[in-house]
């Protein structure tokens, strides 16, 4: 990608690396972009997670908006996911998420969304940035009776939790579930949700306070709630991110079910129902070797994208495809949902699991998790793609690649949204893989690390 978004938007430590001042020209260069065909004085819609920043940045945002002439609609505090659907559903001209996903509370990001819901392409995206970086000069500002509007959408929760509710056909009455909301968006809308369903829902980490947002908890710290689900009986847990567009979850024995088994659960029961379009699951190339096995033994289909929930996205319109997703978490139900929706996949999966009437763990059963070794190397932002070209780094995972032939497979790439390379191994031996991949790791290091 560019100079300002990666594969999830702009994103950066917030005010000192996304600062207000590029939130601004962000919205100013997205009204420009994305509005250009509207002939009506366009509304743009602002969603926000629970970072302290993400207050500052709304109002920069809005601001931004504002000056060019197109309305700034504020959601509050919202999941990504309900920004994508709400501005479907209300017909708004685009839309604008405030998050940084997973990372830490000092990170932000801007995430953005098309009148028809659809995070953006590479192309629209590199648009806006051309537009901000190479010709400022363009994006006019407005006076008089042509400065748009601020408002303020009072029922976003509600609203995005009863479009929720018509997705689920199913009843979880008599389920007992455990939800770690991360101290993030979900805070704002699970409890309400799950309970809405029937469920009898017991809730960690769903008091936020600025600073507190996936601090060990949520789907990237899922420890506490394995314990938690076995304390209190519970048939099983899920945990979000902290803008709760990605779900994982946990069997009634405190197991981690990762994004690779809830799509395999989802995949099986969908080909069972005569749901899943074309019998093919849209996976990226960071699914586990185990996906694509279960996969054969049930005679369901495969398509591979680069990581990243937009390419998975591409790859379902493109095929027409209705279920795809990552092993983080992020699962798409296109005959529903225009994203990753963490909430909707978490009552996906126990509509399923209420209607199947098994344990949780049996339904995970159906795929066995291949030995998975992640080792993430920081480099200086200035030294991306440098390794590529580095015959020592290829020379060496070519050799380990050779070594492990059919029972393995390694993949090392650069993560889209922070300085890191990524170094992933996968096999039937954990000794060996763990030992390429420190191997390949300290090698990187060496000649590309920070």
């Amino acid at each position: 990608m560019g100079r300002l978004f990666g594969t999830d938007g702009a994103r950066g430590v917030a005010i000192t690396e996304l600062t207000c001042e590029t939130a601004m020209q962000i919205g100013k260069a997205a009204a420009i972009v994305l509005t250009k065909k509207t002939k009506h004085k366009p509304t743009i819609f602002i969603g926000k997670d629970t970072r302290i920043s993400s207050d500052v940045l709304e109002a920069a945002l809005a601001a931004g908006i504002c000056s060019v002439g197109a309305n700034a609609e504020i959601l509050g505090v919202v999941p990504t996911p309900a920004v994508a659907a709400l501005v479907e559903q209300k017909g708004a001209d685009a839309g604008v998420m405030i998050s940084a996903s997973h990372n830490s509370f000092e990170f932000n990001g801007i995430k953005l969304f098309s009148s028809t819901g659809y995070k953006l392409s590479d192309e629209m995206e590199e648009e806006i940035e051309e537009l901000i970086l190479d010709r400022p000069q363009d994006m006019k500002l407005v006076s008089h009776g042509e400065v748009g509007k601020i408002t303020y959408y009072r029922d976003a929760q509600t609203d995005y939790i009863r479009y929720i509710m018509k997705s689920i056909k199913g009843n979880l009455t008599g389920l007992r579930i455990a939800i770690d909301c991360a101290n993030g968006s979900a805070s704002a809308t699970a409890k309400r949700l799950f309970e809405g369903l029937g469920a009898n829902v017991y809730v960690i980490n769903s008091s936020p306070d600025g600073t507190n947002i996936n601090d060990n908890c949520g789907s990237t710290h899922i420890g506490n709630l394995m314990q938690f689900v076995v304390d209190k009986k519970c048939h099983a847990g899920l945990a979000f991110d902290g803008d709760a567009d990605r779900c994982l979850a946990v069997d009634e024995k405190g197991q981690l079910i990762d994004g690779d088994k809830l799509m395999a659960i989802c995949a099986k029961a969908y080909k069972e129902q005569g749901k899943l379009k074309k019998n093919t699951a849209v996976v990226t190339v960071m699914s586990n070797l185990g996906f694509t096995y279960f996969a054969k033994n049930n005679g369901i289909k495969m398509q591979t994208t680069k990581v990243g929930d937009r390419y998975v996205l591409e790859k379902m319109l493109d095929g027409g495809y209705n279920l795809g997703g990552e092993q983080s978490g992020h699962i798409i139900f296109l005959d529903e949902a225009n994203t990753g929706d963490g909430q909707l996949s978490g009552a996906k999966v126990l509509e399923i699991l209420a209607e199947s009437g098994k344990k949780m763990s049996e339904l995970a059963s159906v795929m066995e998790h291949y030995p998975q070794v992640m080792i993430n190397v920081k480099i200086s932002p200035r030294d991306r793609e440098v390794w590529k070209n580095d015959s020592q780094i290829t020379d060496l995972i070519e050799h380990y690649e050779n070594e492990l032939g059919d029972s393995g497979r390694i993949l090392v790439r650069e993560s889209g949204t922070e300085p890191l390379i990524r170094v992933m191994l996968e096999g039937k031996d954990f000794k060996q893989i763990n030992e390429y991949a420190i191997a390949i790791s300290e090698k990187i290091k060496e000649r590309a690390g920070r």
